[in-house]
């Protein structure tokens, strides 16, 4: 099949993948450096990873990608990003068009894909009630409530997971890890649970070596400048036991460096998907070898408490269980080395191909 995945770099790691990108240039440039810092990595289908040329891929919102694109083609500099994404789609004579950036490809774009495109699949795994997918032939995700709520919609919807990134084998294999726990995300006081699981968590920092890369909701910076004195942005401000220990988010192979340090990862979903779980963080951290230390639910096939991670009910009890594996590093690296395992064989790359392909049939 001739495969277009089109995926997005969101608002938060343009300026990083700018430095990644330091004095590269030309389409095929800037794309090798994307795909070589790992960012988004367990989403991108292995015929993209290993450079087949039935597969073509972009993200949709990478404004210099998509830009060095056009210039090549000899298109207007007028054009809209849309525009771009359409001509790229007609020049690869795509077959299956697979979005993982729906939100911004509405009915109105997606009427106007080239004839040759015979398939159209989308990943959202987040409640989307006033967006419109029906053009799409099928959704998928991870979360099976996210799926029913399509169903109930009347939209065709199916179980599709990520993959584990061989390339976080190397740092599965590292054995001197620094970190003791490490809490890599957004912070923004509208994810609550998350808010509060951070604050118990923050105050093991007098005694264990904990490290917090946030990267911290528009509001919460704002209130973290001088004018956060103000009483509106007050509540928006991080409590000083997770500011003193904070660090600036990181992303790709930044993200992986830190894995690499952590004895325990702590992940913590937010309020999205009920009682379902399997965010990427879960694929990242296992895939690592970390031990992960994430919030009790249902978890994809595989992911079992005590035995390829460990869960806990609320925050203090998140803290019991973190200073319970500290005090226990060998047990604590077994289940890691079971947890990195596990995702190797049951959510390789090829597997993930293979399940893609059934979806298309």
């Amino acid at each position: 099949m001739r495969l277009f995945q089109n995926a997005a770099i969101g608002p938060s790691y343009p300026k990083f993948l700018a430095a990644v990108r330091s004095g590269v240039s030309g389409y095929r440039g800037l794309l090798e450096a994307f795909m070589t810092d790992r960012y988004n990595a367990p989403h991108i289908l292995e015929p993209v990873m290993t450079g087949d040329p039935d597969a073509f891929f972009t993200n949709g919102d990478d404004v210099p990608l998509q830009r060095a694109w056009a210039r090549e083609q000899g298109m207007p500099d007028r054009s809209s990003l849309n525009d771009i994404l359409l001509a790229q789609i007609e020049a690869h004579r795509t077959e299956v068009f697979y979005n993982t950036d729906p939100i911004w490809y509405g009915p109105q774009i997606m009427a106007r894909l080239p004839g040759t495109v015979k398939r159209t699949i989308a990943w959202r795994a987040a409640p989307s009630p006033a967006i419109d997918f029906g053009r799409y032939d099928l959704m998928v995700c991870n979360f099976e409530s996210i799926l029913e709520n399509y169903r109930k919609e009347g939209r065709p919807s199916a179980y599709f997971a990520p993959a584990h990134d061989p390339q976080l084998d190397a740092c599965a294999a590292n054995e001197q890890r620094p970190i003791d726990v490490l809490f890599t995300g957004i912070y923004s006081r509208h994810h609550t649970r998350r808010a509060a699981l951070l604050e118990a968590v923050g105050a093991l920092g007098s005694r264990y070596r904990v490290c917090f890369a946030l990267d911290r909701a528009p509001l919460t910076r704002l209130a973290e400048t001088p004018i956060g004195v103000l009483p509106p942005l007050r509540k928006y401000r991080r409590p000083k036991s997770i500011r003193t220990m904070a660090r600036p988010p990181v992303f790709g192979r930044a993200l992986y460096g830190l894995l690499s340090q952590a004895k325990i990862v702590l992940n913590g979903a937010i309020d999205m998907a009920g009682n379902d779980r399997g965010n990427m963080r879960c694929w990242e951290a296992l895939g690592a070898a970390n031990l992960m230390v994430s919030d009790e639910g249902n978890y994809p096939d595989g992911m079992r408490n005590g035995e390829t991670l460990v869960t806990y009910r609320t925050p203090d009890d998140a803290v019991r269980v973190i200073e319970q594996y500290l005090e226990r590093p060998d047990e604590a690296r077994w289940i890691a080395k079971a947890g990195h395992a596990m995702i190797r064989e049951c959510y390789s790359k090829r597997n993930q191909w293979l399940a893609f392909q059934k979806l298309v049939g």
